[in-house]
C-alpha cells in the first residue's frame, strides 16, 4: 500500500499530473515542458526525475536530448487515474499553447 500511496502523491502535483497527461499520446522532450509550462528546465526535470525514480516515466537519449515516455503498464491505478484526464489538445489549450516549438527539433 505505501507503493499506491507514493504513486498517488506524485500525482497530486498539478504539473506532474498534466505532463503524464501529456505523455498518454506521445513522447516528450524536456525542452517542450519547459515552453509549455513556463517553468525552468532545472524545475522541469526535477519533476521527471520524481516520476523517472517510481518508475512511471522512461527515458531515451535521442542524440543531446533527453525524450520521455509513459510507462505505467504495469500500474493500473496510474492507468486508471490518466483514463479520467483531458487529451493533448485541450490540455495545451487550457494553458494558452496553440503550438509548441520543440528546440531539439528545431536543431536537428
Amino acid at each position: 500500500m505505501s507503493g499506491l500511496a507514493d504513486d498517488l502523491k506524485l500525482l497530486g502535483d498539478r504539473t506532474r499530473l498534466l505532463m503524464l497527461s501529456l505523455l498518454k499520446e506521445r513522447e516528450w522532450c524536456v525542452c517542450e515542458f519547459v515552453e509549455i509550462f513556463d517553468i525552468s528546465q532545472p524545475a522541469i526535470s526535477q519533476h521527471l526525475r520524481k516520476l523517472r525514480s517510481k518508475g512511471i516515466v522512461k527515458e531515451q537519449k535521442k542524440g543531446q536530448w533527453v525524450h520521455y515516455s509513459l510507462n505505467v503498464e504495469d500500474k493500473p491505478h496510474i492507468q486508471a487515474v490518466l483514463q479520467l484526464t483531458p487529451d493533448a489538445s485541450t490540455i495545451l489549450a487550457v494553458l494558452n499553447k496553440t503550438q509548441v516549438t520543440a528546440c531539439c527539433e528545431i536543431l536537428h
